[in-house]
């Protein structure tokens, strides 16, 4: 299972709002699932993460520490 980063004009608001918040297509994964994932992907550990369930999909924001960054390429 791997998560998919959210790339829209809103994500990329966001980004420059909190530079440590990323928003990523959760799926079926549960909170621990993402950390999990995001560790071991980008050798990051989230602070916490949120699940926001929209009418057939769910995505996962991911909140990191200040001065952490994921790079999204």
């Amino acid at each position: 299972m791997s998560l998919k980063p959210v790339i829209t004009e809103k994500a990329t608001k966001l980004a420059e709002l909190a530079p440590a918040v990323y928003a990523f297509h959760a799926g079926t994964m549960t909170k621990p699932e993402i950390i999990k994932w995001v560790k071991k992907e980008y050798k990051v550990t989230p602070v916490k993460v949120a699940i926001i369930t929209l009418p057939g999909k769910r995505k996962a924001l991911v909140y990191l520490k200040k001065g952490d960054k994921i790079a999204l390429a």
